[in-house]
């Protein structure tokens, strides 16, 4: 048995769910668990639908919700002839689900209602997607994940309940394979033991793939992306990025905690327990080797770049000249954790602290100013933070040319600098 998760660029038209099916055609006879994301912009846009709720813009948040059920109703009717009946009855259900809390008042957090909307993006395109497979006479069972991933309630940030999900699986899932090759579910969400929908983070529909890969024990996972292969650097920000034919676990988590977009750092870790591959595919053109992404010691890897823009730095200066210790940088570290901010960088000193943060607007401002109770607080913006690993000092020079450094750190592995 093998997993296989698609992304919302991989069904974001017409033409690509087409050319997802005939992917899946290649491996028929197989047993395979597929995972796939909202399709194209949609969780962009139910985010849209969110915030004007949550901001009492009823009329408006109703009136974006219809550009997305139009925008799916549309996508099956040019996919589907027998099955669209069936399929547009499914999505109706769906729809229903969302405008029944769009016509209350919020009275909750704005992370529940975020769960509650934007979990919708993957229940729609998994149904059409399931019954444009099945009129291709590819048989497969659709399954709500919400029945099957039990999490806490951290609204948008949720955390699995292993046993649970375990059991369920186990009961649920693997006996869907005694009568069909294909069990097709939805990546990214779950639910509380309230039935209410819960999302695992962005991009969490990777860790999704992950999860059913280490219940269910399988050969290995492959994720299917528009690109290549994993690259060594953004080709959006570097042109001349070279492909990785292989990686491994260590070095996915080390790229992923500098912040990498390639896979989710949560995802590697179920894998890397039971040691199940992780391959890294081209939708656009399958035939490429890719990346495959396992438990073996590499060698030989080009300088790995990590290039974060918007980054903002905060200095924190003791407000009475005495050393920041472990008492000052515990009340830092309880605000990071408070607000849900992620320090990308830090560096202690004797009566400073320095931390480097991604511009999340608010969130950031309130760091700035709660820090600014317990430190001397100066705050630099429109910064940017570069990570090489496997560095070298022609890489090195060559990406830091014309800038002014600001901050460095520095290992046998990786360097890090802060620039503007």
């Amino acid at each position: 048995m093998k997993v296989f998760k698609f992304g919302g660029a991989s069904v974001n038209s017409v033409e690509r769910v087409k050319s997802t099916g005939e992917i899946l055609k290649e491996y028929a006879g197989e047993k395979l668990l597929v995972v796939i994301s909202a399709m194209g912009k949609t969780t962009n846009a139910l985010e849209r639908v969110t915030e004007s709720f949550y901001a009492n813009r009823k009329e408006e948040a109703l009136a974006l919700f219809e550009q997305v059920k139009q925008q799916h109703l549309t996508t099956a009717k040019y996919l589907l002839v027998t099955h669209y009946l069936a399929c547009e009855k499914q999505l109706r259900d769906f729809f229903t689900e969302v405008e029944w809390l769009l016509h209350d008042n919020p009275v909750r957090e704005y992370d529940y209602y975020y769960d509650q909307v934007v979990c919708v993006g993957e229940l729609l395109s998994t149904s059409i997607i399931s019954h444009y497979l099945n009129e291709m006479e590819i048989a497969n069972k659709w399954l709500d994940v919400r029945d099957i991933i039990r999490t806490d309630d951290n609204f948008r940030d949720a955390t699995i309940d292993w046993n649970y999900t375990t059991a369920k699986i186990n009961e649920n899932v693997k006996p869907l394979f005694a009568t069909t090759d294909i069990v097709l579910t939805q990546g990214y969400i779950g639910s509380t033991d309230e039935n209410e929908s819960t999302t695992l983070g962005r991009e969490g529909s990777d860790y999704t793939a992950a999860v059913f890969a280490n219940i269910l024990e399988t050969e290995s996972l492959t994720i299917w992306k528009d690109v290549e292969s994993v690259m060594n650097a953004d080709p959006k920000q570097f042109p001349d990025a070279q492909p990785l034919p292989e990686l491994n676990y260590n070095e996915v988590i080390e790229m992923a905690y500098y912040g990498a977009q390639v896979i989710h750092p949560k995802t590697i870790k179920p894998l890397q327990n039971k040691s199940i591959p992780l391959y890294v595919k081209c939708f656009l053109d399958p035939s490429l080797p890719g990346t495959v992404i396992h438990n073996q010691h590499l060698k030989q890897l080009p300088p790995i770049i990590v290039l974060k823009e918007k980054q903002v730095m905060l200095q924190l200066n003791s407000k009475d000249f005495s050393f920041v210790g472990e008492h000052h940088v515990g009340q830092l570290y309880h605000l990071f954790e408070k607000i849900k901010v992620k320090p990308n960088l830090t560096q202690n000193g004797a009566i400073s602290f320095v931390c480097v943060v991604d511009n999340q607007g608010e969130k950031t401002e309130r760091l700035a100013m709660e820090a600014a109770a317990i430190f001397d607080t100066q705050v630099t913006k429109d910064l940017l933070l570069l990570t090489i690993r496997h560095y070298t000092g022609e890489s090195f020079d060559k990406l830091t040319a014309g800038k002014t450094i600001l901050l460095k750190q520095q290992t046998p592995e990786t360097v890090q600098v802060l620039m503007r």
